[in-house]
């Protein structure tokens, strides 16, 4: 039977935090996320910047790891780097790669460019490969998640500048609700070479968007197999292209806000884990 370990993503234990640009931070202190993961079943979970930094603050690194240990969190999960592709100081890349260092996480999770203008593919190879190498310096990788709203809308646009790039370190963060609304088929996503997929991510949503697609993501995901996504299809592909784990959990919905965090784990972790059994 396949590993099939689970990690939260940052969002779903993140309880009534906002997704949308502005102040992002959870209102649920990290012992308390970490707790209701574990407690769930996940053995990995994810951190946002906003959230990260003050877990810092009031931990320390070694006080952090131990927290994640203690509750036998091995996978970890940072994110979100933004507009990695131009020059000049950024804080929270600075910060994200030393984190993730000093903790040991998995990887990096980066964006593109949500406003879909023009752009210049030359240089975001070189910057992704730039990126990639300091992620291995710091003992991790970077995974570029693409959006369908975004200049890297689909799987294959997120494959080509990453197989460009080059680097062992950099590769792609798979979200199910994003490659079901680019309408790609399972047998795309199968022969997605296993070097290239950095994360996975599980959720589900409506047959059709509502709203924006961003107002969709953020406030409609369903959890899994409560909505019309080919959970299955997506299983089966990504593990032929060899994909066992961890497998991300990333639920955002005004619904789910609204939960209490550890009600709010153990649904997401609880139907995630009954769509990857049904798999086996």
């Amino acid at each position: 039977m396949p590993d099939d370990r689970l990690l939260a993503t940052c969002w779903t234990t993140a309880g009534a935090a906002s997704p949308l640009p502005g102040d992002q931070r959870s209102p649920i202190p990290i012992r308390e996320r970490v707790e209701a993961a574990a407690s769930a079943g996940f053995r990995g979970l994810g951190l946002l910047h906003a959230d990260l930094m003050p877990a810092l603050d009031a931990y320390g690194e070694g006080g952090l790891r131990a927290l994640l240990d203690d509750h036998g969190i091995t996978d970890l999960e940072l994110e979100l780097i933004t507009d990695w592709w131009i020059a000049g100081p950024d804080p929270v890349r600075r910060d994200l790669l030393a984190a993730a260092g000093a903790l040991g996480a998995r990887h990096i999770k980066v964006a593109p460019d949500v406003t879909d203008g023009p752009w210049d593919r030359d240089r975001w190879v070189t910057a992704f490969a730039e990126l990639a190498a300091e992620a291995a310096d710091a003992g991790t990788r970077i995974g570029l998640e693409f959006l369908p709203w975004s200049n890297i809308k689909t799987v294959g646009a997120g494959l080509d500048l990453v197989r460009a790039a080059g680097h062992p370190s950099g590769g792609l963060v798979i979200d199910v609700w994003h490659t079901e609304r680019a309408h790609t088929p399972p047998a795309e996503l199968a022969a997605v070479p296993i070097r290239y997929i950095v994360g996975v991510e599980l959720d589900d949503a409506d047959a059709e968007p509502i709203g924006t697609l961003f107002e969709d993501t953020v406030h409609r995901r369903r959890l899994c197999g409560e909505g019309a996504f080919d959970l299955p299809g997506v299983i089966t592909a990504l593990r032929t292209a060899g994909w066992h784990g961890p497998w991300g959990v990333e639920i955002l919905s005004r619904e789910h806000r609204t939960k209490p965090v550890r009600q709010a784990a153990a649904d997401a972790f609880r139907t995630a884990r009954g769509v990857l059994k049904a798999r086996c």
